[in-house]
């Protein structure tokens, strides 16, 4: 089986990322952070032959969403990065996404944030942060969809969330270099970790 298994590609990885944006653009907004495994099409066909109807054979990865995370796990939360520590996979899964909404501001920004959230010393100490993010004028919420594959490529993809002033914001997808190293570094790591 081991041969019908895909090569790790930046092409498969974008796929399976924008199968997922078309899956969270249905659900709306104000959603809590998400995760999918990314699983060979061909191993899930195999595993579960009543699905083949529904699986998309002319893509390497399928996303497979995974049960709610805990509660108290928000976008960027120290609860989050816990999560992430100890979360493991089989060796079936190839890669793995995260899906968070953030708070996007201007460059020079985060500085007034640092200031504003100086005196919190708790684990709400981003929350904080998030809400005053929220409040200046020129934070903007999106969407941070973050993918990974073992031993293969990662992929960062922004969405600007619309706005009565920007109401076609969420139709680009957007990339920078270094886009969410730290997210893409968890990611990774989760791959690493070994089931217990």
């Amino acid at each position: 089986m081991t041969d019908h298994l895909p090569v790790p590609s930046e092409s498969a990885l974008a796929r399976a990322v924008h199968e997922i944006v078309d899956f969270v653009d249905a659900e709306g907004w104000d959603r809590p952070p998400t995760l999918f495994a990314l699983v060979p099409t061909a191993l899930l066909a195999a595993a579960e032959p009543t699905l083949s109807d529904q699986l998309d054979d002319g893509h390497e990865y399928t996303p497979v969403v995974q049960e709610l995370l805990p509660d108290d796990v928000e976008g960027g939360s120290p609860a989050l990065e816990e999560f992430l520590s100890t979360t493991s996979w089989s060796d079936q899964v190839a890669g793995c996404a995260l899906v968070q909404e953030i708070v996007v501001l201007p460059p020079g920004a985060e500085s007034d944030l640092d200031e504003a959230s100086a005196p919190q010393l708790t684990d709400r100490h981003r929350t904080t942060a998030r809400e005053a993010a929220l409040r200046r004028p020129d934070g903007r919420e999106a969407r941070l969809i973050t993918g990974v594959l073992r031993d293969g490529p990662s992929l960062s993809l922004l969405e600007l969330r619309p706005t009565d002033d920007d109401p076609f914001a969420g139709a680009e997808l957007r990339t920078y270099d270094e886009l969410a190293p730290g997210v893409v570094a968890a990611l990774y790591a989760t791959l690493d970790n070994r089931p217990d």
